[in-house]
């Protein structure tokens, strides 16, 4: 996959569950399967190493090898964000070129986990990195998860000051993405995730799409593409339809990984057993799990690829 065109990106970007064998280990079989789904149900592009892959839980091999992983499902057909977790500029630079070199077309930076830092140095640390990347970069703006986050007024300096800054993954209400992107004066393009909360205000907040996790991204796929051609009423109301499953699992990250990994794994026809935590997570409940399987019948299995 070449080097993305930043103004050209859009659409339903899902972020890929990591799936771990009952070893522990990563199960390429699983991700795998995953990645064809999402390129079956019509996703204009795909993400890794998020939070939703449990980022924080892999080590840099791991991280590594998922990449790789997903690469190879996709073959290209697919342009592909990599997030970039790191707790320094050289390792952060350093994984941004392994994501060059897998053949990720864009990467998505999050702030340096654990690091004491006020809002000048994370600009001052996002540019160091973003300078080196020889791919385009988005900042992962998600001060609720993450614990720290830039303004819109840093993050417009941000773009001005490190021209390779061009994109922003936010998690935020679509007010606050809003006034994010009238802030920014449209230097950079906007994603908002949030497992596709307020999807088609999202729209016409001016974001160029989302990045959610696969739950319903098919659902997603097809609210942006009625939005785009001017049928409104339409994506309003597949957006009714998949709201009640978004709300369920987006309580919280915790819950999101819990509940939303296996409502995946049930629409593409694995059995629960075949979902395997890595701790700390949170376990599901009899209760939930029969919400669970009540939204996966709801929603039906993802296309066949």
């Amino acid at each position: 996959m070449a080097r993305a065109d930043a103004q050209a990106l859009g659409g339903i970007h899902p972020i890929v569950y990591a799936f771990f064998d009952a070893s522990g280990r990563i199960d390429a079989g699983l991700m795998r399967r995953q990645v064809d789904a999402c390129v079956a149900g019509g996703a204009h592009g795909l993400a890794c190493l998020g939070l939703a892959t449990e980022v924080g839980k892999l080590d840099a091999d791991e991280r590594a090898e998922l990449l790789h992983l997903v690469v190879e499902a996709l073959g290209g057909r697919l342009p592909l964000a990599a997030t970039v977790f790191g707790r320094s500029v050289a390792e952060q630079s350093a994984f941004v070129r392994v994501a060059a070199e897998a053949g990720a077309a864009w990467v998505i930076l999050q702030p340096p986990p654990d690091a004491d830092l006020d809002e000048a140095g994370l600009l001052r640390f996002f540019g160091k990195v973003a300078d080196a990347a020889p791919l385009p970069v988005a900042i992962q703006n998600a001060a609720q998860y993450l614990g720290v986050g830039l303004s819109p007024e840093a993050l417009l300096e941000l773009a001005t000051q490190h021209p390779n800054v061009q994109l922003l993954k936010g998690e935020g209400a679509a007010v606050e993405i809003e006034q994010v992107i009238a802030a920014t004066g449209g230097r950079l393009r906007v994603f908002n995730g949030r497992g596709g909360l307020e999807l088609p205000d999202n729209l016409r907040a001016g974001c160029a799409g989302l990045i959610p996790a696969p739950d319903c991204f098919d659902s997603q796929v097809q609210i942006v593409e009625a939005f785009r051609a001017g049928r409104i009423d339409e994506a309003e109301a597949l957006y009714r339809q998949i709201l009640p499953a978004i709300t369920f699992v987006m309580q919280s990250i915790s819950s999101l990984l819990c509940y939303g990994k296996r409502l995946v794994a049930l629409r593409l026809g694995l059995d629960l057993e075949d979902v395997h935590d890595r701790a700390p997570a949170l376990q599901p409940t009899p209760f939930g799990l029969d919400v669970t399987r009540r939204l996966a019948d709801e929603l039906g299995p993802f296309v066949s690829p």
